[in-house]
């Protein structure tokens, strides 16, 4: 399968985070019942600024929301560099529960809290609620979520969630281009020239591009990226 890619350019960052906080809010509260009712949020610090502008608007909701994560690096939950800890004013102003949030658990040992992740995924998959609006980074080496090398795409196969040894040296917990398969509107968020060659390998659908070949199962994703990462 090959996805379509629904390329759209914005001419500064500041114009691409107006648009995913608008974007993002729409999936957060929209309460339309046959709509999935889950996000996945992306971690780093491109999508962070959106995330941080909802906060302080105290959104309402909608029922039944859930929000899952790309992936998570084995730190406590308290640690600066935890996506759930630098996101977590989001899900806090919307006032939701512990059974809303999906963060990955990293009090468990890695392989634990990655089979743990899996469950959840699988639970939350299965609840008839399906999995909306899925964020998506691109690293400058063409990773995406936690997935950084062809042996990760591997031993992803059949999995929803896997424990990955990243090459900086941290480990991390990662869904999978199974999981992707099951996100309603992938969307990738890509700012800055040091993305230029990871985003111009995505669209012209490089076999050398990790964060392509994650989403190879997908029918359709969205790319949107500030003028300086376009190619």
């Amino acid at each position: 399968m090959s996805p379509e890619l629904q390329v759209r350019a914005f001419a500064d960052r500041a114009a691409l985070i107006a648009a995913l906080a608008a974007r993002l809010e729409q999936a957060l509260t929209a309460d339309a019942p046959a709509a999935p009712r889950a996000v996945m949020l992306a971690g780093g610090n491109t999508p962070l600024p959106a995330y941080q502008a909802l906060a302080v608007k105290r959104l309402r909701a909608r029922p039944g929301l859930s929000l899952l994560y790309s992936d998570e690096r084995y730190v406590p939950a308290s640690s600066p560099a935890s996506n759930y800890h630098q996101t977590r004013a989001l899900p806090d102003s919307l006032a939701l529960s512990e059974e809303q949030v999906l963060r990955v658990r990293t009090e468990l040992p890695l392989e634990a809290a990655a089979s743990d992740y899996e469950r959840r995924l699988e639970k939350l998959a299965g609840s008839g609620g399906g999995i909306g609006l899925g964020l998506l980074g691109l690293g400058e080496d063409g990773h995406t979520a936690s997935i950084f090398r062809l042996p990760d795409l591997e031993r992803a196969r059949g999995r929803l969630a896997l424990a990955v040894h990243r090459p900086d040296g941290r480990d991390a917990v990662s869904v999978t281009p199974l999981l992707l398969e099951r996100v309603s509107e992938p969307l990738f968020i890509v700012a800055g020239a040091d993305k230029q060659a990871a985003l111009a390998a995505l669209l012209g659908r490089s076999p050398d591009s990790i964060a392509y070949r994650a989403i190879t199962g997908c029918r359709a994703v969205e790319v949107w990226s500030d003028r300086d990462a376009a190619p």
